[in-house]
């Protein structure tokens, strides 16, 4: 199997909910499974960046949002075999005894002191009995498993950090020359798979344009009003049906998303205007498929840069340069345009931080998708800023590594400086204590 088609198939998944809380009850879960009787306590040791996409997301069929009660569910439903749809069907009243664990205050959660940006340690205990749980690198890499100090996973018995098979492809993933290759020549039944995701997104964007979840950015934006002056445009259409499926899902829709490299907003922002475009142009589903190729690997490939959880914002960034990538290959545009667009999104986009998962990702999901069309434009009229502007590069793979220099060299102190005015607020830990 190609390298780019097994990346695709391991990193285009779904999951319900944001993925950072629901990779907390995921290790909750694991470690939840190895005892025998009632839960007594859940003490978490989570990385800054768990911590701040994990405060103020809706948490799907709960009504509720935080770490606390997606933790606590993880206790109660123990069926890690879902992974990132491990809070898929929840019943009320698993959802009441999860919220009985918080009220009698059973759940300690704690910052860790590490430089991983994606680490859950999850440890439960009943009586007489402990396991521990760490996840890290992705939200479903499992690297350690114990039950009263015997260890379970891995087999030789010692905890480590190696990346799951997804992580450890980042070398192979190749350049935007390969991607194009690639998306352009690889059988269409192979990547057909792809169009599963389109349901699913189209699905989720409808109901954010049809209820009131979040701030209603999609939704709004699609009235026709004296007070929405974006108009019934082309445009206005594709950031709208993008924006809503946001909405939806930062304020808790049950209803699944197609992620990309481990986050929902991304597989939303790389794909949508993507399908949305598609859908008005009638192109057929083979271009579609292909264009959805190019738009999540894009994404894929900028995210080895920028990081799996970063101080940038991976939805605004990865996910809309992806999809002006996506866009320029439904429009016919050329590897140079593509390029061309990639640069002009980079320049449009590259400042643009991640504050956590919450309903204002939709505002930052909205603006990436304006200006993956604005460089769209530009691209298809062979536009592009030069070594010349700010961080760019002649080279378009010069300028998406400068994405990981911006982020290891400039940015340092911006996740904790982001986390500690958050955490300033108060009760943003959702009946949690930190």
């Amino acid at each position: 199997m190609h390298v780019l088609l097994e990346l695709l198939k391991k990193e285009v998944v779904p999951a319900e909910g944001c993925t950072e809380p629901i990779a907390v009850a995921y290790a909750v879960s694991l470690a939840a499974e190895q005892l025998e009787g009632e839960i007594t306590s859940i003490q978490l040791w989570l990385s800054g960046n768990i911590i701040k996409n994990a405060m103020g997301v809706g948490i799907p069929g709960t009504g509720q949002t935080g770490l606390p009660i997606a933790a606590t569910l993880g206790a109660v439903v123990k069926r890690s075999d879902k992974k990132l749809e491990i809070l898929s069907g929840l019943s009320q009243e698993q959802v009441q005894q999860a919220n009985v664990m918080i009220d009698h205050k059973l759940l300690e959660v704690q910052l860790k002191d590490t430089s991983e940006k994606l680490y859950i340690e999850a440890r439960v205990h009943s009586r007489g009995q402990t396991a521990t749980a760490i996840l890290a690198k992705s939200h479903t890499n499992l690297v350690f498993l114990s039950k009263d100090g015997k260890t379970l996973y891995p087999e030789n018995g010692a905890a480590g950090y190696e990346a799951d098979e997804s992580s450890k492809a980042v070398e192979d993933r190749g350049s935007v020359d390969e991607i194009y290759e690639f998306i352009r020549t690889v059988p269409f039944e192979d990547i057909r798979f792809l169009l599963d995701g389109v349901r699913m997104n189209k699905a989720i964007s409808d109901e954010g344009l049809a209820g009131s979840y979040g701030l209603q950015v999609g939704k709004r934006m699609s009235q026709q009003s004296t007070v929405n002056i974006f108009g019934n445009d082309l445009a206005s259409g594709i950031i709208a049906a993008t924006a809503a499926a946001s909405d939806a899902r930062m304020d808790g829709s049950p209803m699944p998303v197609m992620t990309t490299a481990g986050s929902g907003n991304q597989g939303i922002a790389c794909t949508l205007p993507v399908i949305a475009l598609a859908k008005r142009l009638g192109k057929d589903e083979e271009l579609l498929a292909r264009a959805l190729a190019l738009s999540n690997l894009i994404t894929m490939h900028i995210k080895d840069y920028i990081g799996r959880l970063s101080p940038l914002c991976g939805s605004g960034i990865a996910g809309g340069t992806g999809a002006n990538s996506g866009i320029i290959y439904l429009l016919g545009g050329s590897l140079d345009q593509i390029k061309h667009g990639i640069q002009n999104t980079i320049a449009s986009l590259s400042g643009m931080i991640c504050d956590g998962a919450k309903s204002t990702c939709a505002l930052k999901i909205a603006t990436a998708t304006n200006a993956a069309m604005q460089a769209a434009t530009l691209a298809m009229n062979d536009i592009s800023p030069t070594s010349n502007d700010g961080v760019i590069f002649d080279e378009v793979e010069d300028t998406i590594r400068n994405m990981e220099r911006l982020v290891k060299e400039g940015m340092g102190a911006t996740d904790a400086t982001i986390l500690n005015i958050m955490l300033s607020k108060g009760g943003m830990m959702g009946g949690g204590e930190l």
